[in-house]
């Protein structure tokens, strides 16, 4: 899912976690929340890949029956990466 597309900060949170430093923890996935969001909008294989085109990795689009992103959900996924220093 998400992680996929913000693997440094994933780790962060579970460090905060592990470390029993709740309160940082939270404020991360608060913000790091904002990704779901996206992701229960639109197909999760075509976010993911989106996502990954985003960042530098060519990936394609996702197989059929799956389709991919429309411009505008690629955007918001756009958006939504950059908020949490994705990219």
């Amino acid at each position: 899912g998400p992680a996929c597309l913000i693997p440094s900060q994933s780790v962060r949170l579970y460090q905060l976690a592990v470390e029993k430093r709740w309160d940082e923890a939270m404020d991360l996935q608060r913000k790091l929340w904002r990704l779901n969001h996206v992701f229960a909008k639109y197909n999760l294989a075509a976010c993911i890949k989106g996502g990954l085109e985003l960042q530098g990795f060519p990936v394609g689009d996702p197989l059929p029956p799956q389709t991919k992103l429309t411009q505008e959900a690629l955007e918001e996924i756009e958006q939504t990466l950059k908020s949490v220093g994705a990219l």
